[in-house]
């Protein structure tokens, strides 16, 4: 669990699948990472869904920076104990 900032290099911004993906890839739970953006799972659904569905809602540029820090390997001391299992 490294402290180091999140690298950014030769990164280009998710797309609502993506961001899915990075989930999945990090073992986390919409509920999870929800509750480690400080948001709700309802939104983080929406993040999730395809861009043409009429609920569906951007990713805020907060939300990208963490979860590229994530994806880094940086984990806040409230990581989730338990990941899921893909």
């Amino acid at each position: 669990r490294g402290l180091r900032p999140p690298t950014l290099q030769g990164r280009t911004k998710i797309d609502n699948m993506q961001l899915k993906e990075a989930r999945q890839k990090l073992g986390l739970t919409q509920k999870q990472l929800a509750d480690l953006i400080e948001s709700d799972p309802l939104s983080m659904r929406r993040m999730e869904m395809d861009p043409k569905h009429s609920t569906a809602r951007k990713m805020p540029p907060r939300v990208w920076r963490l979860i590229c820090a994530y994806l880094d390997g940086w984990r806040p001391a409230d990581w989730p104990e338990t990941t899921r299992k893909d």
